[in-house]
């Protein structure tokens, strides 16, 4: 029997959390009078039970059932890692 759960694709905007991501998920919308394309993102608590997602990593997230009173979607898979960025050197004062 074939799942008629809501699967979506975003990027992980926040693991501070203890088993716990941000996922934001983005969606282009024609405007209905202008007919411009326009950007629209909305913000996902997934739960991550290994912990294994950092913050860029692109993920597959799926709907579940309540885990807490924000938290309704867990992820399913890390799709492709963050790549690692070098911090800023400090400019000197």
């Amino acid at each position: 029997m074939e799942s008629r759960r809501q699967e979506k694709v975003g990027i992980v905007t926040s693991n501070k959390m203890h088993k716990t991501v941000v996922v934001t998920v983005e969606r282009q919308v024609i405007h209905p009078l202008y007919k411009r394309v326009l950007r629209r993102a909305k913000k996902f608590l997934a739960h991550d039970e290994k912990n294994q997602c950092r913050l860029g990593d692109t993920v597959r997230i799926e709907e579940t059932r309540p885990l807490s009173r924000r938290k309704r979607w867990r992820v399913a898979e890390v799709i492709t890692k963050a790549t690692k960025v070098a911090p800023l050197p400090e400019a000197p004062v």
